[in-house]
This record gives structure tokens, C-alpha cells and sequence, in this order.
């Protein structure tokens, strides 16, 4: 196997350019020193505009999955199948309308905030489980379809183009935060978008590819009337279940102001459509290429293990060398841009939510910061053995993905919007998860328990939409179970010391004072924070942006809880 040299050549001044920016934008974060801050670096700050902004939440979600997965789709099932650029896109427009305003208004720092808020730091911390996996198993399958991509064009070696890829992202992650992620975000937008469109036209001419309006029965196919309920199963998923993930809400809580993370969502949610449709079109380019008059020497037809390969192997035997590469190029700044947002939020949310509110409430500043950078290094280096070891990472990424809907979606709904408290919270997470696999997952090789009407006994698939159904029951029982706990201790029929879990009656002083505060879409003037605490801590932040932080200034329930548990800062 001969390597590319004018391949590698690109590829090193590709990495060296996204290196430079991620190192430029690093400067701008505070992490050494008594201006260390840990929530300047899990948000720039709160200071990310609309344009940056937008940039940085499209790149996120047009990973290298997205964009190898989307042309899979379209050769493997055909156009009516590829449902993830609409549903993330119509995910952009749901979060923006009812999740975006009320997350960055409470001043939150990570999705998980509003859970510990009500629920407990153990709750919380119990949630961050499937969050993690989720940004793990995502990391590592955009990984993986980079080192596949590179193996196709350049002919180097995937492990080291996944290890190689990964230490870069890590480095520059480390160096500067979200400063670093959403700067870079901007230049590998620029390189998908401008990278395949520059390869379409040279693919949709080559000799061996037919018009593709001629054959586009074959390339957009339908849906099966047996198959309506997984085609409808598998939207809802996409819609709803793309909104709980906290590469979203890094975004939305690290913007300027509430208005813009709403602005940046809907905006984004067409920028996710426009970034597919260059996959798209090579998907029916590859179902409508003969490609025996191509340089193509493996299998016809081509495998099934190998239809994830088919945009790289489009770029490869479809376009001149220089134009893949350039092609080859997109796809590395996909992945980047996605590999590197998985790692901060998975690593931001260790070491706030888990490192400081469970186990070291007084740890300073710089403590969290080194906490994260170590978070940072582990998380990647786990995505990374995965995409090296792991043969099943889309599997195992779709399983991830099925519990965040059916367990972290819920969960987000009632925690901003019912009345609701841990025993219903904990409920929902166990029954949400046992409906969930009762299904059966392939990936774990566990059978279903629960054979729901339509199963196909053959392929022993549940053709029933059983994951909303799953993510339903758990937002039932999360409300049920609250309100039969909350009229139990009320009602005086279960003693307040049996309220183990200190969150209906037998609730400690300090959050006693906390409930006793203005409600939480109500501002809290300083003045009457010191009224009723005697004392305000001088190391308190405001994330509002338009006032100053003197005595007209205003803060949030957020706010107070979040120094409510630490000492002052160093």
C-alpha cells in the first residue's frame, strides 16, 4: 500500500491551521492565576455571539457521522430514510423554542445544574450516565469514520489518523476551552461546506455516473407500510432526543444572552439542512455510478460493511486526486468539529456536577480546572481506544442515543416544567430503562422481553414504535410518582423522617432558605439577597448581561445556589 504524499501535505497544513486557531482563541480564556475561572472556560465567558455562535452549534452537529452517515443512508435505504438532517434540524427549532430561553435565563452552567438543583447532586450525578456514554460513544464513531476516510484516500494507516486526529482536537480542547472548540468551529465549517461542494460537480460529471434524475426511484425509494412505525419511532428519536445533550446546551448557556441562544438554535437548525445536502447528492451520485468503468477494484455489488465508506470512496474514485483531497479535508473538519464539543461537555459536566457538587463542594478554581483538564485527557483517550478496539461504535452510539430520549428527555421536560422531585426522577430513570431494553438491543445481544404488536418473529425486530412509548412511561411515572410522594408527606400518611431523600418535607435549613427565595423566573435584587442572607458572597458572578454588578444589578436562583456550596474563590 502506497501512501499519498500531496495527501499527507494537505492533511498536515489542514491540522496545522486548526491547531493555530484553537491555540489563538485559547488566549482568550482565563486558567492560570487568581483570574482562573472554570466557568470561563466551560463558556467563554458567556460572551459567544450570534454569529460565532451559529458557526460553532451547525459544526457541532455536522460531524463526520453525520456526513458519511447521511450518504450511507441514501444508498442503503434511499432518501425518505435519511431522516437526521431534518431531525436534528427540527430538534435546533424545539430547543430554541422551549428549552434555550428558560436555561440561559436561569444563568445555568451545564445541562445538569437544574437536576442537582431539585433533585440532589446524586440524582444529577446518576443522570450524567447516560449523558457521558452518549458524548463518549459519539466521539469515538466520528473518530472511527474519520481513520475509515483517511484509510480510503491518503492510504494511511486509520489507527494512526484517529490518533493523530485526536491528539490534535485534545490539544488545542485543553489549551483554551470553549474559546478554542468554538473559534475552530468557524474555519471547519468553512472547510465542510466550501470542501464538498468543490467535489460535487467533479463526481456528478465523471463519465461513469449517470444523471441522477434519471434514477431517482432508486436513490429516494419509500417507506414500507410495515416499517411506518420504527420510520416514525426513529424521527421522534432524532427530534426529541437530540435536544438533551449538553453539546447543545454549552452553546445555548455560553451565548450573550437568552434572545441569541434562541436565535443561534433556529438559525443553526437550517444550517444542519444546507450542510447535508452535499451528502445527500453523493449518495445518489454512488447509486447511480457503474462502478465497473471506475478505478474501483473490490467487490460489486459493493458490500454492506462497506456502504459507510461510500462518500470517501465517491471523493476517491469519482474526482480528481487534488479535489479529494480537498474533499478529505471536509470530512477531517467535520469530524474535528464534533470530536472536539463531545469532549469539553462530557468533561465540563464531570467536573462541575460530579467533582464539585458530590465530592469537593469548597474546591477552588483552579482544583475544578485541573479536574477538567484531566477529565478532558481521559474522555478522549476513551473515545479514542473505543474507535481503535471497538467494531460496533454506531451500534452502541444508536443505543446511547435511544437513552438519552427515552431517559434524559423526560427527565429535561419535568424538571423545567412539572412539579416533580427525586422519587418520581428516580422512578422514571429505572422503569424508563428496563422498557427500554425489555425492546431488545442487538448491540448487547439482549432479546426482547417485551414483544410489542407487529414483531417480526424472523428478523426479530420490533416494529412497534416502542422507544417513544418507553420515553412516555418514563415521563408518566416521573409525574405520578412525585405527586403520590408529595400528597404521602403532605398529608402527614408517611412521617417526614421517612422523606429520605430530603425533598418534600424533611428538607435541610439551607435549602429551606433557597425555597423560601423568589421563584425561579423572578429576579432577586442584591439588596434583598443581603437582607435575607445577612452577607453576599464578593466572589458572586452575574451572568446578566446587560446590567452592572452593583447594587441596581440582578441575579438568579442559580446563581445563589451556586455559591451557596463553596467557599469564596481564591
Amino acid at each position: 500500500m502506497s501512501v499519498h504524499i500531496p495527501g499527507i501535505i494537505a492533511i498536515v497544513l489542514f491540522y496545522g491551521l486548526i491547531l493555530a486557531v484553537g491555540l489563538w482563541a485559547g488566549r482568550k480564556s482565563k486558567q492560570t492565576g487568581v483570574t482562573a475561572d472554570s466557568e470561563d472556560v466551560m463558556l467563554a465567558g458567556r460572551n459567544i455571539g450570534v454569529l460565532i455562535g451559529i458557526f460553532t452549534m451547525t459544526a457541532t452537529w455536522v460531524g463526520g457521522a453525520y456526513i458519511n452517515g447521511t450518504a450511507e443512508m441514501i444508498v442503503r435505504f434511499g432518501l425518505v430514510w435519511c431522516q437526521a438532517p431534518f431531525g436534528y434540524a427540527i430538534s435546533l427549532v424545539f430547543g430554541g423554542l422551549f428549552f434555550a430561553n428558560k436555561m440561559r435565563t436561569e444563568g445555568y452552567v451545564t445541562m445538569l445544574d437544574p437536576f442537582q438543583i431539585r433533585y440532589g447532586e446524586r440524582m444529577g450525578g446518576l443522570l450524567y450516565i447516560p449523558a457521558l456514554l452518549g458524548e463518549v460513544f459519539w466521539t469515538a464513531a466520528v473518530l472511527a469514520a474519520l481513520g475509515a476516510t483517511l484509510s480510503v484516500i491518503v492510504d494511511i494507516d486509520t489507527n494512526t489518523s484517529i490518533i493523530v486526529s485526536s491528539c490534535i482536537a485534545l490539544f488545542y480542547t485543553l489549551t483554551g476551552g470553549l474559546y478554542s472548540v468554538a473559534y475552530t468551529d468557524v474555519v471547519q465549517l468553512f472547510c465542510i461546506f466550501i470542501g464538498l461542494w468543490i467535489s460535487v460537480p467533479f463526481a456528478l460529471t465523471n463519465e461513469a455516473v449517470s444523471p441522477i434524475t434519471v434514477n431517482s426511484t432508486d436513490w429516494i425509494k419509500t417507506v414500507e407500510p410495515q416499517a411506518t412505525g420504527v420510520y416514525i419511532d426513529s424521527f421522534l428519536l432524532l427530534i426529541f432526543g437530540g435536544i438533551p445533550w449538553q453539546v447543545y446546551f454549552q452553546r445555548v448557556l455560553s451565548s450573550k444572552s437568552a434572545r441569541s441562544a434562541q436565535i443561534l438554535s433556529y438559525i443553526a437548525s437550517f444550517g444542519c439542512v444546507i450542510m447535508a445536502l452535499p451528502a445527500v447528492i453523493f449518495g445518489a451520485i454512488a447509486e447511480s455510478t457503474d462502478w465497473n468503468e471506475t478505478t474501483y477494484d473490490g467487490v460489486l455489488p459493493i458490500p454492506e460493511d462497506k456502504l459507510n465508506l461510500i462518500l470517501p470512496m465517491c471523493l476517491q474514485f469519482l474526482c480528481p486526486g487534488w479535489v479529494s483531497f480537498i474533499g478529505l479535508g471536509a470530512v477531517s473538519a467535520a469530524v474535528m468539529s464534533s470530536a472536539d464539543s463531545s469532549i469539553l461537555s462530557a468533561s465540563s459536566m464531570f467536573a462541575r456536577n460530579i467533582y464539585k457538587l458530590i465530592f469537593r463542594q469548597k474546591a477552588s478554581e483552579n482544583e475544578i480546572l485541573w479536574v477538567m483538564r484531566v477529565a478532558i485527557f481521559g474522555v478522549g483517550v476513551l473515545a479514542t481506544v473505543m474507535a481503535i478496539v471497538v467494531t460496533s461504535i454506531y451500534e452502541l452510539w444508536f443505543l446511547c442515543a435511544d437513552l438519552v430520549y427515552v431517559i434524559l428527555f423526560p427527565q429535561l421536560v419535568c424538571v423545567l416544567y412539572v412539579d416533580t422531585n427525586t422519587y418520581g426522577s428516580l422512578a422514571g430513570y429505572i422503569i424508563g430503562m428496563f422498557f427500554r431494553l425489555a425492546g431488545g438491543e442487538a448491540a448487547l445481544r439482549i432479546d426482547p422481553i417485551i414483544k410489542y404488536p407487529w414483531y417480526d418473529e424472523v428478523n426479530k425486530l420490533q416494529l412497534f414504535p416502542f422507544k417513544t412509548l418507553s420515553m412516555l412511561i418514563t415521563l408518566l411515572v416521573i409525574t405520578a410518582v412525585s405527586r403520590f410522594f408529595k400528597e404521602l408527606f403532605i398529608s402527614g400518611k408517611l412521617p417526614p423522617r421517612y422523606d429520605i431523600f430530603l425533598c418534600v418535607v424533611n428538607i435541610p435549613e439551607e435549602s429551606i432558605i433557597l425555597s423560601r427565595r423568589e421563584p425561579p423566573n423572578e429576579m432577586t435584587s442584591i439588596a434583598q439577597y443581603k437582607e435575607s442572607n445577612g452577607k453576599i458572597n464578593p466572589a458572586l458572578k452575574f451572568s446578566n448581561d446587560d446590567l452592572l454588578a452593583d447594587e441596581a444589578s440582578i441575579i438568579t436562583p442559580a446563581d445563589e445556589y451556586k455559591y451557596s456550596l463553596s467557599e469564596d474563590k481564591e
